[in-house]
């Protein structure tokens, strides 16, 4: 509809937001699929302008379905590369990544990053589905619980080859089931990480529903690495999740971390080419 970043609504079918909160005039903006709604923008006020400019668009609303695993192919040094990002472990997540993960590969890549940056987790079992498209065997995550006994999970088999490098790309705000995944890659030397070290979570719930409606999220076990590290603190601690073997100082969610990704990715390939 031509709207841009920095641009600010400030009416909805006529109404003004100023003073309404933000949950509320989200409100007015939402509705069902297939009706129009008209929203006044105001640009940014450009130097030296006298007056802010205003429009009105009308947008047809629609359910937006935002892809959970978005994929791109780079050209580093000569080597064409695959870059995988996954936002969240939802249901049926460990699919598109396979997919994704395929089509690079078809396309020619020699390697991939699997950008894992601002991921803070989600399902356990798409965790360990997704670890097993790059680890071929072997344990990927043991679930310990005070009242529950130990469970081990294992790689689900039909890995892409091990000759693919692969890359992992942490920050702060990878937690949980990204930390299960990278933490996998790394202790069956199957990936080498990049970033920053991960949030540090080494613990998983269970939710327990309530007679009012509402319901009670319980900590009700730890989760080890397959070389036994919790990456957690201890209990409900946050620990010193995982440690990167190439750090970016600054900027690691801006282009130059994927930048560092893509570079270390480009030297495993050159490494690994036959002399």
């Amino acid at each position: 509809a031509g709207l841009k970043a920095g641009d600010l609504i400030v009416a909805v079918n006529g109404r003004r937001l100023l003073g309404l909160s933000a949950e509320a005039s989200i409100a007015l903006i939402k509705g069902l699929p297939g009706t129009d709604v008209e929203i006044t923008i105001e640009a940014p006020r450009r130097p030296h302008a006298g007056h802010r400019v205003t429009r009105t668009l009308k947008i047809t609303r629609a359910t937006i379905s935002e892809p959970v695993v978005a994929s791109d192919t780079q050209t580093l040094h000569g080597v064409k590369l695959g870059v995988v990002a996954l936002a969240t472990f939802s249901p049926g997540a460990h699919s598109e990544v396979r997919q994704a993960v395929e089509h690079e590969l078809r396309k020619g890549a020699r390697g991939i990053v699997l950008d894992l940056r601002d991921n803070g987790g989600g399902l356990v079992t798409e965790a360990q589905l997704i670890a097993s498209i790059f680890v071929p065997g072997g344990t990927i995550v043991t679930t310990r619980g005070r009242t529950q006994p130990a469970d081990t999970l294992l790689a689900t088999g039909d890995a892409i080859p091990s000759s693919i490098p692969v890359v992992v790309l942490v920050d702060t705000n990878t937690a949980s089931a990204s930390e299960i995944v990278t933490a996998a890659l790394q202790d069956h030397r199957r990936a080498t990480v990049v970033g920053t070290h991960t949030f540090g979570k080494g613990v998983f719930q269970e939710e327990e529903p309530l007679s009012n409606g509402g319901a009670l999220d319980i900590t009700v076990g730890e989760y080890f690495t397959p070389d036994g590290r919790n990456l957690g603190g201890g209990g409900v601690k946050q620990g010193a999740g995982v440690a990167p073997e190439v750090p970016v100082a600054h900027g690691v969610d801006t282009q130059h971390g994927l930048t560092v990704a893509l570079s270390t990715l480009a030297a495993k390939v050159t490494a690994a080419k036959p002399r």
